[in-house]
């Protein structure tokens, strides 16, 4: 899968206690949006993107397998999130991973992946992020 990109204002995000990782926590989705429609480091909120219609697309939310620290290591492990089409999806670059479920601010974008080439899905075609279970998505040492 490509790297992931991180909003700048992630890192102060978890130190303020704006992210609930835990594992049920708050709920992590996926906003998709175009090549004309570019995420940026400096990106604080979905509100600062344009996402595609979701028309025709399985849901976005990402699964929390684990949330823990073993020896003053924490690591969030995520589950493998497959999106199917059940007719014509519009076309994205860029998914966005935002926190659709915390109450200290509306929508706080994490960061992004940048898909290299349009993503185009046709009826019953699926795209997989397949997401490391062994280093996780997140470790902070």
């Amino acid at each position: 899968m490509v790297a992931f990109t991180k909003i700048d204002i992630f890192t102060e995000d978890l130190a303020h206690q704006v992210h609930d990782l835990s594992a049920p926590g708050d709920t992590l989705e996926f906003a998709l949006t175009t090549q004309a429609n570019i995420p940026v480091v400096t990106n604080t909120l979905l509100a600062n993107l344009t996402p595609i219609a979701y028309t025709n697309l399985s849901a976005r939310t990402i699964t929390k397998t684990s949330s823990a620290g073993t020896s003053g290591v924490y690591k969030l492990v995520l589950t493998d999130l497959v999106l199917t089409a059940s007719g014509a999806v519009a076309t994205f670059r860029h998914s966005c991973m935002f926190n659709q479920g915390t109450v200290a601010k509306t929508d706080p974008l994490m960061g992004w992946y940048d898909h290299g080439s349009d993503v185009t899905l046709a009826n019953g075609e699926t795209y997989t992020y397949d997401f490391d279970p062994s280093g996780g998505f997140i470790t902070i040492t």
